[in-house]
């Protein structure tokens, strides 16, 4: 199959480009031809890159961001589609009145709709029934690289220091701010640093934090770091930690997890999904409760060798590819059988 990924127009170090690279990897291992495109508000280019490619099957990542864009253009009449969900999608888009009515119709127009999070096709199962045929769960897969990187040594953190690690972009719904703010009482408690890691993707929130960042000797933004350097990074935090107000699915923690790092996540389902609280860490519903769990584990060295127990995905790249092929046959083999023949005169 020839298999064209659509992905928003952002850093390649976001969710959804980490996503695209390593399923297009694994599809083409399968002998698939897969070309991920760059969604911007050039509709035209993308319809001239669509026919250019001319793919079996459109997979697009972000219902908003690359599906309404998508559906602008003619090719969209007559090559399938697939819609993976984001947590943008599912916890800000569903409720804005603006992006509401375009989302629900990318999932109407969908012939698939793939969501990473089980508690994502619950929702939508219960919310919008409709959809329900359309639904499939198709648990993300892990990729560590194995690039090198120092994360201590250039930001003087010394190795007995206990570093929290934040691996997320800069914007609201990461509550990269807020984290850093509620930090100051765990560092008046505990020796021990604070790192954040992303590209900016909020500029005036970006601008707000780095203000405040500045104000904390103990805390480092060490800047945008390339997935195959991930691994590498997390393996030198002590705690990885997760702020977000929502998430479709966690792969930070998903990665932390199957390296065996202690996770400090705010509990919900999208962070809950990717890791086992209780095995690998702790989930925290308030301010008070991150402090507080927080300190626990800066100061007991114990504590978190308990939750250090690397588990491996739900699924491996392999199977993760093989399940999306297996949709997208699908709906090709299902478009097929809906073109209708021109009959003939047999008189």
């Amino acid at each position: 199959m020839r298999i064209l990924f659509l992905t928003p127009s952002q850093p390649h170090t976001t969710g959804n480009w980490v996503s695209a690279l390593r399923q297009k990897k694994e599809l083409e291992n399968l002998g698939h031809c897969v070309r991920i495109l760059e969604v911007t508000e050039d509709t035209a280019h993308l319809e001239a890159q669509a026919n250019s490619f001319a793919p079996d099957i459109v997979n697009a990542l972000h219902a908003y961001r690359s599906g309404v864009p998508w559906l602008t253009c003619p090719a969209s009449q007559s090559i399938p589609l697939a819609v993976t969900l984001t947590g943008t999608d599912v916890h800000q888009g569903l409720d804005d009145p603006q992006q509401r009515p375009a989302i629900l119709q990318v999932l109407a127009r969908a012939d698939a709709i793939l969501t990473l999070c089980p508690a994502t096709r619950q929702f939508l199962e219960h919310t919008y029934p409709a959809l329900t045929s359309k639904l499939h769960h198709v648990p993300p897969a892990v990729d560590l690289g194995a690039e090198p990187f120092d994360l201590r040594k250039p930001w003087n953190i010394p190795d007995s220091a206990v570093l929290f690690l934040h691996p997320a972009g800069i914007r609201p719904v990461k509550g990269n701010l807020e984290l850093l703010e509620m930090f100051d009482k765990v560092v008046d408690s505990q020796r021990c640093r604070l790192a954040f890691c992303g590209p900016v993707l909020d500029r005036d929130y970006a601008s707000r934090f780095f203000s405040a960042l500045q104000k904390r000797p103990w805390a480092v933004h060490v800047g945008e770091i390339p997935h195959t350097a991930m691994a590498a990074v997390m393996r030198q935090a002590d705690v990885i930690l997760n702020n977000s107000a929502s998430e479709g699915f966690s792969n930070t923690l998903l990665e932390a997890g199957s390296l065996g790092i202690p996770i400090l996540a705010r509990n919900i389902p999208g962070n809950a999904a990717a890791f086992r609280p209780g095995l690998q860490g702790l989930v925290f519903d308030t301010a008070e409760q991150f402090i507080r769990q927080a300190i626990m584990l800066a100061q007991h060295p114990a504590m978190r060798q308990r939750f250090s127990q690397p588990l491996a995905s739900s699924q491996s790249m392999q199977q993760e590819a093989r399940q999306m092929a297996s949709i997208f046959c699908a709906l090709k083999v299902r478009r097929r059988a809906t073109i209708v023949h021109p009959r003939m005169d047999t008189k």
